[in-house]
């Protein structure tokens, strides 16, 4: 198949979801280009390196600038303003041309914010202006879900009230996406509900589940075990990981110090925010923050266990597949493993409340035998049922029956 790919951010190893699924493609035999926007010179060198690995890259520049003047263009509507920030006219031209010389079989948009990509194509193709080819949306997460678990949850009071802002928008608009397309794939069971209820009308939706890099967090690194020390990652300016990080701090850790209060916890993840950072302040004997770190494999692997305290959220939550993958044990609350096919007491320790939370650290930190067989089974599960290959395997088999059904 040749497969056109529209993310309106650049794919890279911190983009995991669209960058993996496009190497899983090339791996599998297919041809893929990818039309993207580039915000940072990080931006450029990683569209570079898709070429490089025979990615046919169009790549379109694109200013904070433009990005800002977008959100203020849409205030007065009724659409959400993450979906204008990526909009941008010179790149939806080269997409059109692309298609117009090359044989597409399919094209595949990735997320709200590249949804109006996709949207305008259908108009275009169905207006007889551009030759008919499928298109598939990937909402990746169904957003509107994820906000209204944010506005009430996030413990980050301008995050609550511009997710309550976004909204009412967010909902009018995945409700009119779920029907625009040719087909929507989401990364979860419970994502798929969540747009069905929108709109039950709509295109049908497959779940494409996250993966995980098993060779990447798999592979066996020369670092020491640091005795009694608990790992959280995850990009620590992202509202519903500053308000993981404050739960686990604030709310579970002094029930784990009453216990054991040589414990320690090491936040790993690129820009902080005040309230992330004033935590190694406050408890400096106990709490690292370590800031962007260039590989955050040594990191899980060096950790007693590895938490994951997720309080609101949507789809596979890849904190929890990187740890298991780096053969690292898991404390997660049930909302960060909803969307996942795992038992706790086998794969992992799920945890409904602050005490459990504590209990379960404890548990495992005290507890080394029990602590290995759940990291060795943990392995098992994201390598039996989270391989990208395998998913990528999948999603071919989707896009295949999106174009005969289309032809």
């Amino acid at each position: 198949m040749n497969i056109l790919f529209v993310i309106p951010y650049t794919p890279s190893l911190i983009r995991t979801r669209s960058y993996n699924l496009i190497q899983s493609m090339l791996t599998l035999g297919h041809q893929v280009s990818l039309a993207t926007l580039t915000e940072s010179e990080a931006d450029e060198k990683s569209a570079a390196d898709l070429e490089k690995a025979g990615v046919q890259v169009i790549a379109v520049p694109h200013s904070k600038a433009k990005a800002m003047l977008n959100m203020v263009g849409v205030l007065p509507s009724r659409h959400p303003l993450q979906s204008a920030y990526s909009w941008n006219t010179a790149l939806f031209a080269a997409i059109k041309a692309h298609i117009d010389a090359q044989p597409i079989d399919i094209v595949h948009v990735e997320h709200l914010r590249g949804a109006k990509f996709g949207q305008q194509l259908m108009q275009t193709m169905q207006a007889g202006q551009l030759r008919h080819v499928p298109v598939l949306w990937d909402s990746v997460d169904c957003i509107s879900y994820l906000f209204q678990q944010s506005s009430k949850e996030s413990r980050n009071l301008s995050k609550k009230l511009i997710t309550a802002f976004e909204l009412p928008r967010t909902r009018y608009s995945e409700t009119n996406l779920v029907a625009d397309f040719d087909h929507v794939i989401t990364t979860s069971p419970i994502d798929k509900k969540a747009l069905r209820e929108l709109q039950p009308n709509g295109a049908e939706i497959d779940v494409i589940p996250n993966g995980v890099a098993l060779d990447y967090f798999g592979e066996t690194l020369n670092v020491e075990k640091l005795p009694q020390t608990i790992v959280l990652s995850g990009k620590m300016s992202y509202h519903a990981n500053v308000t993981a990080a404050l739960y686990l701090v604030n709310d579970v850790m002094p029930l784990v110090w009453q216990a054991n209060p040589d414990i320690k916890v090491k936040i790993v993840g690129s820009s902080p925010t005040p309230q992330i950072l004033a935590l190694a302040t406050e408890h400096p004997a106990h709490i690292e923050v370590t800031g962007f770190v260039d590989d955050l494999r040594p990191h899980l692997q060096s950790a007693t266990v590895a938490a994951v305290p997720i309080l609101y959220g949507a789809g596979s939550q890849f904190k929890v597949l990187e740890a298991m993958a780096s053969r690292t044990a898991v404390v997660a609350t049930d909302r960060a493993t909803s969307a996942l096919g795992v038992t706790s007491g086998e794969h992992l320790l799920i945890s409904k409340s602050a005490q459990e939370f504590a209990d379960n650290l404890l548990q495992l930190i005290s507890n080394p035998t029990e602590r290995d067989a759940i990291a060795a089974n943990g392995y098992g599960y994201v390598s039996q049922a989270h391989d990208w290959i395998n998913i990528a395997e999948t999603l071919a088999t989707v896009y295949g029956n999106v174009i005969e059904a289309n032809a």
